[in-house]
């Protein structure tokens, strides 16, 4: 019975998330790069028109999908964007994790310039006394490779933790458990 009643819930939930999220996901997935960057462009700017909770996250999924597809000079203006609203919200922890993350994947796709001129914004950005800096880890549940309702790839610097169990998807706001 309880089972049959999360399956339900799941997708009761499910029909909430936008198809576009969802193909958006699927195209990455499928490395079709520039077509998700044009999917999570759209997503993004109508999200951060609204000023919702997860515009930072897709306008960092555009701009990483713009770099896949070769595309260096469209998806800088989207990294860098995705970063500033974090910035914005003072959201420095996740700030932190995301320009770490920007600026180790554009070095090791031999982008160091773009790489130096991220590194460079945070400094001027970020506070000069870290408090955004990483508890001591606990041991947290094994989530996912994949959000199962938009089917984002779920990056542990990039969930919150709802309680010791449960973790939200950054790009549908989703609950995500540990499956057995």
């Amino acid at each position: 019975m309880r089972r049959m009643f999360r399956r339900e819930k799941r997708k009761a939930f499910a029909s909430n998330i936008p198809p576009i999220l969802q193909e958006a996901n699927l195209a990455f997935d499928k490395g079709e790069y520039g077509r998700a960057a044009e999917l999570f462009e759209k997503i993004a700017e109508g999200a951060d028109a609204r000023g919702g909770p997860r515009a930072p996250f897709l306008h960092l999924q555009a701009g990483r999908a713009r770099i896949l597809a070769g595309q260096t000079k469209l998806g800088m203006p989207s990294l860098q964007r995705g970063l500033e609203l974090f910035a914005q919200r003072k959201q420095f922890q996740r700030l932190h994790q995301a320009g770490t993350r920007v600026s180790a994947e554009l070095t090791e796709r031999g982008l160091k310039t773009e790489a130096t001129e991220i590194e460079s914004w945070l400094k001027t950005i970020l506070p000069s006394t870290p408090s955004f800096e990483q508890p001591t880890p606990t041991k947290k549940p094994i989530l996912p490779t994949h959000c199962p309702q938009c089917g984002a790839a779920l990056r542990p610097d990039e969930v919150e933790w709802l309680d010791v169990l449960t973790a939200e998807c950054a790009y549908c706001g989703s609950p995500v458990r540990e499956e057995n």
